[in-house]
Formats: structure tokens, sequence, C-alpha cells
């Protein structure tokens, strides 16, 4: 039997390997969710680039000053011992997360996520720029002039405007906004808020200008795990199969197209137009989608003109699909809904109770205690204050525990805002009142011009062993 020898040439084996990116040009759609997601996208925009200029209690509403370890949050301060609550809140957002999705799907992707926001800024500009989506088609297809080098120039300038804007109020959040524009205009920025203003700058206009719907299908790792938390009674978005096929176009007010073995789907395309990462929603569910609903929105505007029902493309489940009974709420959301209020209520009230005042007692380690002259029982310690509070403070020392139990000396305890102060101190009791080799006392501290801002922690007091 003779062996098939024909070779394959080598670009038809590299183009099998890499596909190169085709340029997707979403078509604008106006309905109920682009709406939704335009009022999503100016909202979080807006907060985005508006909170680093609110004031509060005489600083920015919300800074991260990583010099003075210092994390202002719409009037409370954090500091690196608080980073516990950086844990909550990222366990929170998590749950939340998916919570969300095994509800509705990639809620997240599709109206809230900053990849999603950004990409939508710069496709506004385009269209501002290079027009609608026939016309941007029609300018890459021509050939070079000085008119299509002007177009392209002045997008290109927009874009890299809006994305040092961008990275200018990402720093902003960790440089004194203020600050940072004095700085600007005076040609006096660091070189580290310089780094970081143009790193954030060209991430933002390579991930929403260039990459787009790369970053979605290729880079994020949400897009690969979310099938996890998907189940047959998800909400996501899905074209009805039964209703819409065949596919196939006719006149609008043809009634008999039924008779002609034609579903709804008169196979405009336009669901493939709109979506921006270039799928066919009528494929089936692909990981790919960012449930931004472009799709709802564009075939309910082509039923509307047809006279045919909306939904054919629309907010589902699987098993309603296939005609079966649909539960929405079921176990799995009624665990991840009480873990989510639970780490709420949690953190909330962990923050609520927080203390301004930290206290650690040490007790000498080179010596279990001392005997004096006139018969007493001396203990040495250190005390370390940490100030959480945003003001310097003095404290009032109290110890109780053992009767008679005594400074040696006067203590003075200040501590500025955000400081440690470490206080050496003895304790001095009659060897009589010690009753037990080891025994509990208790050193309370409160701020002289707070009494609310106390602490109070324990230690052990050693004396002689006494034998019975």
């Amino acid at each position: 039997m003779k062996k098939n020898t024909t070779k394959i040439p080598l670009e038809e084996v590299q183009q099998g390997l890499y596909a190169k990116r085709k340029k997707i040009y979403p078509r604008i759609i106006l309905g109920y969710f682009s709406r939704l997601k335009v009022l999503s996208g100016l909202i979080l925009l807006g907060m985005y680039y508006g909170i680093p200029w609110l004031q509060w209690n005489g600083h920015q509403a919300v800074l991260f000053d990583l010099p003075a370890r210092k994390f202002y949050i719409f009037g409370m301060t954090f500091w690196p011992q608080d980073f516990i609550y950086l844990t909550f809140l990222l366990i929170l957002a998590a749950m939340i997360l998916f919570f969300f999705t095994a509800l509705a799907g990639r809620l997240w992707c599709g109206f809230a996520c900053p990849q999603t926001i950004w990409t939508d800024a710069f496709l506004w500009m385009e269209r501002l720029i290079e027009g609608d989506r026939p016309k941007q088609i029609k300018l890459d297809n021509e050939p070079k002039s000085f008119r299509k080098f002007r177009i392209k120039t002045t997008k290109h300038a927009l874009w890299i405007i809006f994305a040092l804007f961008t990275g200018y109020t990402f720093v902003g959040y960790f440089s004194p906004i203020h600050e940072l524009t004095d700085s600007i205009l005076n040609w006096q920025l660091s070189g580290w808020e310089t780094f970081w203003v143009l790193f954030y700058s060209l991430a933002t206009y390579a991930f929403a200008g260039r990459l787009r719907e790369q970053v979605c299908t290729y880079m994020c790792p949400y897009a690969r795990f979310q099938s996890a938390m998907f189940d047959n009674n998800t909400m996501i978005i899905a074209y009805d199969e039964k209703r819409g096929e065949s596919r196939g176009s006719r006149k609008k007010n043809q009634d008999n197209y039924k008779d002609q073995g034609l579903g709804d789907c008169i196979d405009c395309s336009i669901c493939v137009q709109v979506c921006p990462t270039g799928i066919d929603i009528r494929d089936g569910l692909q990981y790919q989608c960012i449930s931004c609903s472009a799709c709802i929105d564009a075939c309910d505007e082509v039923m509307d003109k047809m006279a045919y029902p909306r939904g054919l493309i629309r907010y589902t489940t699987e098993n309603k699909l296939k005609g079966k009974n649909t539960s929405i709420l079921r176990p799995r959301l009624f665990v991840y809904a009480g873990i989510l209020i639970a780490l709420f209520i949690g953190t909330i009230y962990s923050i609520s109770i927080r203390s301004l005042v930290e206290l650690d007692v040490i007790r000498d380690r080179q010596s279990l205690y001392l005997k004096t002259d006139a018969g007493m029982i001396e203990n040495i310690y250190s005390l370390r204050v940490m100030n959480l509070d945003n003001k310097d403070h003095a404290y009032n020392l109290t110890i109780t525990g053992i009767e008679g139990l005594a400074l040696v000396q006067k203590i003075d305890i200040k501590t500025k805002s955000g400081e440690i102060s470490t206080v050496p101190l003895r304790l001095t009791v009659a060897q009589n009142k010690v009753q037990k080799r080891t025994t509990t006392i208790h050193f309370t501290l409160t701020a002289k011009d707070n009494s609310e801002l106390t602490i109070t922690e324990e230690a052990r007091f050693l004396g002689p062993l006494r034998l019975r």
C-alpha cells in the first residue's frame, strides 16, 4: 500500500497554530440593557475620577498614604496592622462574585468590570472620531492618505490623553492629588510617581484601546473557571433555538414563513455585529460571552420591526430552554448568601469595635523576679504602646490584680499618631501580698483626653515559690 507523502505547506501549519486577530467593530445599539450599561459606566467612572478630590476631616477622603503607613477611607484610618480587614474585604468580594455568577452569570463582566468600562469609554472615543461601524470599516480598508493619518492620529492622541488622566488619577489615590497636581504643573514629579503614572496609563491604553476583547478571552482567568459556578438554573443570555430555527430572510409582512420551515430568526447577524467579543450567541453558551446583553437589545429591536414577540435572545436558564422547571432560589444560592451575610456582619462588627490604641506587655526575660532589701518583690516589664488614632495622645496607666501593687518610679506615656512608644517600668509589692507563684495582673491604658480610648492587657507577676 502506497503511503501518502504529500507535504503540508509550512504557512498552513503556522496558520493552524495561530490565528491572527481580526479587529472587531461593535455596532452601537440602544435599548434597555445598553442604557443600563451606560449608566453603570458613568457611575463607576465618575466614582473613580471623582473620589480622590473629595475631602473628609481635612484630608483626602480615600488616600493610601504608603510613606506614612496610613490608609484613609471616608473618615476611618487604617494601619498596616489592620491588613486583616483587607483579607476580609477580598473574601467578601469573592463571595459577592460567586453569588451573582451563580444567580445570573457574568453580570460583573458585562456591567462592572474595569476592562469592560474602560473599553466602552475607548470605543465611544473611537466612534466620536471615526464614526459608526460602517465608517470605521471603510476607513480601515482605505489606502493610506493624509485624511486617514489625521483621523487615526487624532483618535490615538485622545486615547493617550485619557489614559494619562487615568494613570494620574490612579496615583492620586496614593499621593495627595492636590500635591500631585502641583508637582505635575511645576515639573517636580518624583521618580516613582512618574513611573506609576506612565505604567498605569500604558496599561489602560493597551488593554482598553488595543487588546480589548483579547483581555477577556485570553488573559482573564474568570472566563475559564466561571463554568464551575454555573448550573442549569443559572440565568444566562441564550438564543431560543426551538423558536428561531431554521434561520432565513423573509419580507417584513410575510405571515406564512413558518409554513416554509423558517423560525423567527431572520439571520440578520446584528446580534453578532453588536457583540464586543465577536461571538455568535446563536452557537450556544461560550466562555467569551461577557453577558453585556447587547445582543438582547439588538434582537429585540429586530423583533419589533418584524412584529414578532421579543425574547428570541433573552435572559433565561438551560432548564427553561429545555422546557423543564426552573428554580432560581436553590441551595447553592442560600449557602453563598449565608456566608456573604456572615462575612459582611463580621467585618462591620470587627471594624466597629476596633481599638485605636494597642498595648503589648512584655516581661523581662533576664530574671523571674527580684527581692529587694526591704522585703519587696519586684518584676520588670516593657510596655509597647501603639497610637492608631489621627492625633497624639497622653495616657494614664492603672495596674490591678494584687493589693498594694505599685510602680517603682513615675512614668509618662505619650505617643504620637501612628507611632509606637516603648516604656520600661518596674512593679513592686510586699512579699506577703504575693500568695501564688504566678499571679495574673491587668494593665489598663486610658487616654487622658478621651476616656473611651482605653485598652486592657493581662500579664503575669512572678513571686517566690511558697512551700506548704
